[in-house]
């Protein structure tokens, strides 16, 4: 049998993209009669504009379009995300061919002084990059001074360590993938901090019409993240809501039953509504509990949360 011609995967030059996109190749890899795999490093927007918030920036995908456009035009085969970069809507003529197994999705604290979150002082700087973690932080701790913070995993870890902040909130599968869980000094709980929509999920697109591209990246599909991230994108994509709201959701898995939890929260922390649902496991299941909830939501007020939030400036100080 004849060996395929290299499979192009196009990924963010991070490093935690370069360990996503290895990590996918490693797995393409362990199949039989694998094409050799070759990486091809794009520059997003997110990447390029790095002076001001994610949130002030109108549109979504900022991690994600650049590599997506890329795939469309044949310059490379594989696009690698993490899947919570992803918008639920995907680029006409691509398709999401894998979710792998995902890896922890909760927030963790990274305090320099070793603090937990209900230790740290009146007026203590936390970094976050993220809009999603200033809302449900205030609603916690509305005493602390949320912080924009910006860069790849390490170089926040170091701004850390240089006095910048008191402490930072990242995505604990992050930290774990590049080998940096020693810095956390804990888990943030998961109904006090919902996580990202997809938070620890890595997706792989391919073009719809290329079925040997599909073949390889298919295999690596994770039952169990493919079940739980389709309702989490089935929430976000009903109620509408981009990168640049507060919304956290996470579903799990408990033997054949889909178990989905999602928060909307004010973001100065006042107000904070959630809804939490079960479904059969499967996927067309999974996809309604995610429409039933985010409906929910969208009963309780989040449509006013969501318009509130965009009305205002959402300019985070940097130290």
């Amino acid at each position: 049998m004849t060996r395929a011609s290299a499979l192009r995967i196009g990924t963010r030059a991070s490093a935690l993209a370069l360990w996503q996109a290895r990590h996918v190749a490693a797995l393409i890899a362990r199949q039989g009669d694998a094409p050799q795999v070759r990486l091809v490093h794009i520059s997003t927007e997110g990447d390029l504009r790095t002076d001001v918030p994610l949130w002030s920036v109108g549109g979504k995908a900022f991690f994600t379009k650049e590599i997506d456009r890329a795939l469309l035009a044949c310059e490379i085969d594989v696009a690698v995300h993490s899947l919570k970069d992803l918008a639920t809507r995907l680029e006409s003529g691509t398709e999401l061919a894998a979710v792998l197994a995902r890896e922890d999705p909760r927030d963790a604290l990274v305090s320099r002084g070793g603090e937990l979150l209900r230790e740290l002082a009146p007026g203590a700087r936390v970094g976050s990059s993220s809009l999603r973690r200033r809302a449900f932080l205030a609603h916690a701790r509305s005493d602390l001074a949320a912080l924009e913070l910006r860069g790849n995993v390490p170089t926040r870890i170091e701004r850390l360590q240089s006095g910048a902040y008191d402490a930072i909130i990242l995505a604990t599968a992050g930290l774990k993938r590049l080998g940096l869980e020693g810095h956390i000094t804990c888990h943030l709980p998961v109904q006090e901090f919902p996580p990202a929509v997809s938070q620890g999920a890595i997706g792989v697109c391919v073009r719809t019409d290329d079925d040997q591209a599909r073949r390889w990246v298919a295999a690596l599909d994770d039952r169990g993240a493919r079940l739980t991230t389709t309702a989490e994108r089935a929430l976000l994509a009903s109620v509408e809501a981009g990168c640049q709201v507060p919304l956290g959701a996470l579903a799990t898995l408990r033997g054949e039953e889909l178990h989905l939890h999602a928060s909307v929260c004010a973001l100065d922390g006042s107000s904070r509504l959630t809804v939490a649902g079960t479904a059969a496991a499967h996927p067309a299941h999974a996809a309604r509990l995610g429409e039933r909830l985010a409906q929910e939501l969208l009963a309780k007020g989040a449509r006013r949360l969501i318009a509130a939030v965009r009305e205002v400036d959402h300019t985070v100080a940097a130290p």
